[in-house]
């Protein structure tokens, strides 16, 4: 027989910890995109990448701006899916679903001042 089947280098045991660390900051990374406007939580639930496969439902789509526990509970309770349940778990009709009945992304506005001198300019010519 082939002795050599294994090409792991190191323990499970030690593995485990370094990937579930590499999960967890690819998901807060992916996060973070949907929370700035600059992915949206449709495009995610479509895509399903290897990271968001176990993570629920719910989780990504409180991270868009402006969606708590309860308008997500709302928006899963129109169409039957409980928030518990992994986005990798869906299936391509709930999928299609949820991506269908999701709003727009809208990009967050940064929180700069306008400048004062154009809208001073503006008063001035109004006078």
């Amino acid at each position: 027989m082939n002795a050599s089947a294994r090409t792991d280098c190191g323990p499970q045991h030690l593995k485990a910890p370094q990937r579930a660390n590499e999960v967890r900051l690819a998901r807060a990374a992916l996060k973070r995109r949907v929370a700035s406007g600059d992915l949206s939580a449709a495009d995610v639930i479509l895509a399903c990448p290897a990271e968001v496969e176990g993570m629920a439902v719910s989780d990504l789509l409180m991270s868009q701006r402006r969606w708590g526990r309860t308008r997500c509970r709302k928006f899963l309770a129109t169409i039957p899916i409980t928030e518990n349940k992994p986005i990798g778990t869906l299936t391509e009709r709930q999928k299609r679903a949820v991506a269908a009945e999701l709003p727009s992304p809208t990009p967050v506005r940064s929180h700069a001042p306008e400048p004062v001198a154009p809208v001073a300019a503006a008063l001035a010519g109004a006078v």
